[in-house]
C-alpha cells in the first residue's frame, strides 16, 4: 500500500524470530494527517513492526524511507527512564521545547510534582509522564504503543479527545476498541504474516475484515474440493511426465497451498461448568481502611480508601469496579480476598466461594517450562459439565495457542501471551468467583472478544477492575464508583450510561470532587448543592445519618479564617501558575515552583474541605 504524500514508505519488510517469520514482504506508507490504528494477534510483531519503524531495530529484509526531516515521537508500551531523574529532567531528556509547553502537557496530564524522583512513580504516573515527554516534542508523526495502558478513565477519554482532534499523523496499537473507533480512520490488520488495509474505522473494519474471511473461508473450501481431486490424478501419474502433465503438477502445488492456508475458526461459546456457589456470597460488613501519610514525607497526606462501608454481593453478579487511579479499587479488592486487612468491620464471605483472581502481579511462571506443561500442572482436564471436558491442550487452542505454540518455552512469548497463558490458568482452576483486576492491559482484541463471551456465560460471579470501557459495556450489569476520600456510589448500569449521567455533573474531576465543590459554593452562596447519584440500588447500605446543629463561636471564627485563607491561596496559585507558563523561568525556577504548586494545590484542597465542613453544619 503506497500512501499518497507519504510520510514514511515501508518496501518489502520481513521480520523472523529465531523460526517463526512475524511478517513477509509487507509494504505500506502513512500520509500526512492520517490516524491510523494497526491489529494483531499477540506475537505476531506489533511492537516489532512499531520498533523498527522507530529505528530501535533493524529488518531482515526491505527498506522504511522517511521524508527527510521529519519529527517523529515514539511512546513505548513500557516506557523507561533513569529511576533518579525528576519527572521535569525525564521531560527535558528529549525535548527541544521551551519549559512552558512542557508545564502546560503536565498539568493537562495531571503530573502535579515535577520534582518527584521516576523511580517512585506508579506505573499510570509513569506512562502519563512518558506522554508529556513525547507530546511537548510536537512530532510531525506519533508512533504510539498502547498508549491508554495504566491510564485511568478520566486520562483515556482526555487523550482519546485531544488525540481526535489533533493535525498529528498517528500509527498507533491499542486494544481499547473505543479508543481505536474514535480515533483512527484507518486500520491495518497484520494477519498470517500478511498486512491488510481498511480505510476506515473499527466499527469499519469489524465488517470488512468479517467479509474478508468468508470469501476466504469460502475460496479455501472451494480449493480443498479440487484438491482432493487433484491429489487423485497426482496419485495416478507415472513420474515421467509430459509438458503439460508438469504444467498440471506446478498448478497442483499452488493449489495444496491455497488449500492448507489457515482458515478463521469459527467462534465457539465455551460453557463451562463453574463449581456450585449457593446464595451466600459476600458482605461487606461497615469496613473502613486507611493509609496514613507517610512520616518521612512532608508531603504525603492520609489517604481514605473506604468508610463504614456496607455492601451484600448477589448470586451471579457481574460488577465493574472504576474510578480514578489511587481511589483504592485494588486494595478493596484485596481486602476481599484477605491480602489486605481492613481497619474496622469485616469481610464475611459465603462457604461455598471459589475465587479466581487475576491480578498484573500475579503472573509467575519458570520461563524455562513449555507452555502446555505449565497449563499442565494446573490441570490435565477442564469440566465442562455434563459428563463434556476439554484436555490442557484443547482449552488452550481456544485461547489461541495452536498446538505448535504450546510446545514454546514461555521465555519465547510476547508479553500479551504471557498475559494470555496466566488468564487460561487462572479460569482453568473452576473457580465460581472471578476477580480481574485490568484484565484487558497487554492482551489482543481477539483475546478480548473470547474473554468477553467467556464471562457472559460464566455461571457465577465476577468483579471486574478495568478502565477498558468497551470491555466493562460488554461484561458488567452495574458499576462501583470510586470517587476518592471513601466515597463510593453503585451505579445501576454500564460504563457508557455511567458517562453519559456524569455529563450532567457539574464535578470536572473526581479527584478534586471536595475542594472544587466548595469553592463553586462558596463562590454562588450555596450551602449544600451536591448532586444526587443514580438512585441507589438494593445492594446500597449507609453508615447511617447527622444530626444537625449550630456553630460554636470557635468554629464561626475558624469558617472566617478558612475564608481569608483559601482567598490568599488561590490568589498565590494564580500568580504561581502565571509564572510557570511565562516561558521565562529558569530550569531551577522551573522545578522549585512546580514542586510548591502540588504542596499549595492539596493545602488549598484541605481548606476548602473543612470550610465545605462548616459550612454543611448550618444548611
Amino acid at each position: 500500500m503506497a500512501a499518497v504524500n507519504p510520510y514514511f514508505q515501508v518496501d518489502g519488510l520481513s521480520f523472523s524470530v529465531g523460526d517463526k517469520e512475524l511478517f513477509h514482504d509487507i509494504s505500506f506508507g502513512i500520509a500526512e494527517g492520517q490516524h491510523v490504528g494497526l491489529i494483531a494477534r499477540n506475537g505476531t510483531g506489533k511492537t516489532t513492526l512499531l520498533n523498527i519503524l522507530a529505528g530501535r531495530e533493524q529488518p531482515e529484509a526491505g527498506t522504511v524511507t522517511f521524508r527527510r526531516d521529519l519529527r517523529v515521537g515514539y511512546l513505548e508500551q513500557t516506557p523507561h527512564y533513569p529511576e533518579q531523574m525528576s519527572v521535569m529532567e525525564a521531560c527535558l531528556w528529549q525535548c527541544r521545547e521551551e519549559p512552558r509547553r512542557i508545564q502546560e502537557y503536565l498539568t493537562r496530564l495531571d503530573i502535579r510534582d515535577h520534582g518527584q524522583c521516576i523511580g517512585e512513580l506508579s506505573g499510570g504516573q509513569l506512562k502519563r509522564v512518558a506522554m508529556a515527554n513525547v507530546l511537548c516534542q510536537e512530532p510531525d508523526l506519533l508512533i504510539l504503543d498502547e498508549p491508554t495502558n495504566h491510564l485511568d478513565l478520566t486520562m483515556i477519554e482526555w487523550l482519546e479527545n485531544y488525540l481526535s482532534r489533533s493535525c498529528l499523523t498517528l500509527l498507533m496499537v491499542t486494544h481499547d476498541r473505543y479508543f481505536l473507533d474514535r480515533v483512527c480512520s484507518q486500520i491495518l490488520e497484520l494477519d498470517n504474516q500478511t498486512l491488510y488495509t481498511y480505510r476506515g474505522n473499527y466499527a469499519y473494519y469489524l465488517e470488512k475484515r468479517q467479509e474478508r474471511v468468508d470469501a476466504t473461508n469460502a475460496e479455501v473450501a472451494r480449493a480443498n474440493n479440487l484438491y482432493r481431486y487433484e491429489l487423485e490424478w497426482m496419485r495416478r501419474m507415472p513420474q515421467a511426465r509430459g509438458h503439460k502433465a508438469r504444467s498440471r503438477e506446478d498448478a497442483f502445488y499452488e493449489l495444496e497451498a491455497k488449500a492448507k492456508q489457515r482458515t478463521e475458526e469459527k467462534t465457539v461459546t465455551l460453557q463451562m461448568n463453574s463449581a456450585y456457589i449457593g446464595s451466600k456470597i459476600f458482605e461487606a460488613e461497615y469496613v473502613s481502611k486507611t493509609f496514613p501519610a507517610d512520616p518521612d514525607n512532608p508531603d504525603s497526606t492520609e489517604k481514605v480508601i473506604l468508610k463504614d462501608f456496607y455492601y451484600n454481593f448477589s448470586r451471579y453478579e457481574k460488577m465493574g469496579i472504576v474510578g480514578a487511579n489511587g481511589t483504592g479499587k485494588s486494595t478493596f479488592v484485596k481486602m476481599l480476598l484477605g491480602l489486605v486487612k481492613p481497619d474496622s468491620g469485616r469481610f464475611v464471605i459465603g462457604e461455598t466461594v471459589r475465587f479466581g483472581y487475576y491480578s498484573q502481579e500475579g503472573m509467575q511462571f519458570d520461563q524455562e517450562m513449555k507452555v502446555i506443561d505449565a497449563v499442565r500442572r494446573v490441570a490435565e482436564y477442564v469440566d465442562l459439565g455434563g459428563g463434556r471436558h476439554l484436555t490442557a491442550m484443547q482449552f488452550l487452542q481456544h485461547f489461541l495457542f495452536s498446538p505448535l505454540q504450546q510446545q514454546n518455552y514461555i521465555y519465547k512469548l510476547s508479553g500479551g501471551e504471557r498475559r494470555r497463558l496466566y488468564l487460561c490458568t487462572v479460569l482453568m482452576r473452576n473457580p465460581n468467583f472471578l476477580i480481574l483486576d485490568e484484565p484487558t492491559n497487554d492482551l489482543d482484541i481477539e483475546t478480548l472478544n473470547i474473554l468477553e463471551d467467556y464471562l457472559r456465560n460464566f455461571k457465577g460471579c465476577v468483579i471486574v477492575v478495568s478502565h477498558d470501557r468497551y470491555f466493562m459495556d460488554k461484561v458488567v450489569d452495574h458499576l462501583l464508583v470510586f470517587r476518592g476520600n471513601g466515597d463510593i456510589k453503585d451505579f445501576p448500569g454500564n460504563y457508557s450510561q455511567f458517562r453519559e449521567r456524569e455529563k450532567q455533573r457539574p464535578t470536572p474531576s473526581p479527584s478534586r470532587e471536595g475542594g472544587e465543590r466548595a469553592g463553586a459554593q462558596r463562590a454562588n452562596g450555596v450551602k449544600n448543592t451536591r448532586q444526587p447519584e443514580a438512585a441507589p440500588s438494593s445492594r446500597e447500605g449507609t453508615g447511617g445519618g447527622s444530626s444537625r446543629r449550630r456553630l460554636t463561636f470557635k468554629e464561626r471564627r475558624e469558617l472566617e479564617a478558612l475564608e481569608a485563607d483559601i482567598a490568599a491561596l488561590e490568589t498565590e496559585k494564580a500568580a504561581l501558575e502565571t509564572a510557570l507558563c511565562s516561558g521565562t523561568l529558569s530550569v531551577a525556577d522551573l522545578t522549585s515552583k512546580s514542586k510548591r504548586l502540588p504542596q499549595l494545590t492539596e493545602e488549598l484542597e484541605t481548606k476548602e474541605m473543612r470550610w465545605l465542613e462548616l459550612s454543611e453544619i448550618e444548611a
